[in-house]
């Protein structure tokens, strides 16, 4: 006798229960077993606390009427909570923003006093930072010219970001959410650059060429290289 194929798989974590939902059968198929499947006693409502509840629904792009109704479905009558319903399909939406923070945004221009320059991705700024002036990238920094105002590297919470420039004379340095301040009377310093240490609290300033050790994964499109 042949095994009717599972299409919804339950398992327990420590942190509550994973729903691994199959991705090649019928979404009516997959909701009338996971109907089936929560009918038993084990899933009944109780006085207990709810159990956090992940979702994986894998290759399957869910409508938010139906991420509505799955979650409907898990929820009503039990002591379970949706924390997350996962899809490994990526929306217009999401696509669009991976590929903005993947990309680099080149300026030719000079950032004048009190004004800002704010990317999404990273930003090469050919030309000064002014002081009072504030350049900004969701992902590095790199200054082809000298920085005397603010620069602020992975803005949204990239604590790997890091700042780079010609000239280093900044009156601060920001890199997600750590700030490190710069006195009037700091010298320049030639190809310098900024990253945050291994626990992402404190500050590093070293010469440009330490990026390479410190920060590998800078380096993205090395098989685009023609010769040498």
């Amino acid at each position: 006798m042949t095994q009717k194929k599972q299409h919804v798989t339950i398992k327990g974590t420590k942190d509550g229960l994973n729903f691994l939902l199959d991705d090649r059968c019928s979404y009516e198929s997959l909701l009338e077993e996971l109907k089936e499947k929560l009918s038993t006693k084990h899933y009944q409502g109780s006085d207990e606390p709810d159990v956090m509840v992940n979702v994986k629904v894998g290759h399957r792009y869910l409508t938010e009427g139906q991420a509505e109704e799955i979650s409907s479905i898990i929820t009503e009558g039990r002591n379970l909570a949706i924390e997350e319903i996962h899809s490994d399909v990526l929306t217009k939406a999401e696509a669009e923003l991976l590929r903005q923070e993947s990309q680099v945004v080149t300026l030719t221009k000079m950032v004048r006093s009190g004004q800002v320059l704010k990317v999404r991705g990273d930003l090469l700024l050919i030309g000064d930072v002014n002081p009072s002036g504030t350049v900004m990238a969701t992902g590095n920094v790199y200054i082809m010219g000298a920085l005397k105002g603010v620069a602020h590297a992975g803005f949204e919470g990239d604590t790997k970001a890091v700042v780079a420039a010609a000239l280093m004379s900044p009156t601060q340095l920001r890199i997600a959410d750590q700030i490190h301040q710069f006195d009037e009377g700091d010298k320049g310093v030639a190809m310098a650059s900024a990253y945050l240490d291994s626990e992402a609290e404190s500050f590093k300033l070293e010469r440009v060429q330490d990026l390479m050790r410190q920060r590998p994964n800078l380096q993205k499109n090395d098989s685009q290289i023609i010769d040498g």
